[in-house]
């Protein structure tokens, strides 16, 4: 999954390809299922091993893993008269037959679980499936991205309205597949000034929250609770918090105690260790995970605990349980 680090991936995957695995729900499965055995009793949650990208794969695009450098996008979208955007603009895209792997491995994950923790769903958001499309891959400059957002803003908002409207699709798919809560990752909302986060995040985050739920409700199934997560977006806390998601995730950028006052408990808070901790040790684990309980209330109430971003490579495994371990330790008591 993008964000995450899995040791287990890279040991089980050999030569495969990592969109192979993810299209192949037995492999998908497994390695959504190792954490959960590895660190047994620890971890409160599973959530499915795919990868965002598989929605602008869906769009008509080709996405390819290269080596050392990661997903690549090797005809990018340029500009709204490149011919592609058209194409992109006007398919319709059959998320259920496009999908499919993503609900078989969600299927057989949950029968795999067997109850014993709740699985979670989870898509990009808009703006970072947008990023993806535009520049091609990964940056650090996102030249492309604020060309569009600038240049082409009319343009750039009916894309994110289509992926916006694919992701409530794939979501609702996903529920009725077996996932129990769903996460929208947006993980490069910090690269937008508040001005364009309200302008070409936020609207969309709110347009998934929105409907998700009525789309649920027409398929003849419940709600579940929904989290987002937009990296970097610190000054947006408030506006998240009142997007209609239950849960807001935060990144190590957050103050665990001032982000507690800002929520007044309007929703669940998830996070929010840095996980550069990890290579700290074993005291500075402790350290951190002290602040991030005394911040958030003191307890084990009101907030889930978590990373404030996804694991990063060359952890020990057994730095990680401790860091799981530790969490237990300090509310175990309330």
């Amino acid at each position: 999954m993008a964000g995450r680090y899995l040791p287990e991936y890279h040991e089980a995957k050999g030569n495969r390809d990592f969109f192979e695995c993810c299209r192949t729900p037995e492999i998908a499965s497994t390695l959504t299922l190792q954490p959960i055995e590895r660190y047994a009793g620890l971890i409160d949650a599973a959530i499915i091993f795919s990868d965002i990208l598989v929605i602008p794969q869906a769009m008509g695009m080709t996405v390819e893993m290269v080596d050392k450098k990661g997903p690549v996008f090797p005809d990018p979208l340029k500009s709204p008269d490149d011919g592609q955007y058209e194409k992109v603009m006007k398919k319709q895209v059959d998320v259920q037959a496009e999908l499919q792997y993503v609900y078989d491995a969600i299927t057989l994950t949950r029968h795999k679980l067997k109850g014993r923790v709740p699985l979670i769903g989870f898509c990009g958001a808009p703006w970072t499936l947008l990023c993806y499309m535009v520049e091609g891959g990964g940056t650090k400059l996102f030249i492309q991205s604020k060309t569009w957002i600038f240049k082409y803003p009319d343009q750039t908002k009916a894309l994110l309205q289509k992926i916006a409207e694919i992701c409530v699709e794939y979501l609702a798919l996903q529920v009725a597949a077996g996932a129990q809560l769903v996460q929208v990752f947006d993980s490069w909302a910090g690269e937008l000034s508040p001005a364009s986060f309200k302008l070409f995040a936020l609207p969309y985050l709110r347009h998934i929250s929105e409907n998700l739920p009525k789309r649920l409700k027409q398929k003849g199934l419940e709600p579940v609770p929904m989290t987002v997560f937009a990296k970097g977006a610190w000054y947006a806390l408030e506006d998240l918090c009142e997007s209609g998601y239950n849960v807001v995730g935060l990144d190590w950028l957050h103050d665990p105690a001032e982000a507690y006052q800002i929520a007044r408990g309007r929703v669940t808070l998830q996070g929010n260790a840095d996980p550069g901790v990890l290579y700290g040790g074993r005291e500075a684990i402790t350290a951190v995970v002290e602040n991030m309980v005394k911040g958030f209330g003191g307890g084990k109430k009101g907030w889930i605990a978590n990373l404030g971003h996804g694991i990063t490579p060359f952890v020990n495994p057994e730095d990680l349980k401790f860091y799981f371990q530790e969490i237990h330790r300090l509310t175990a008591s309330t």
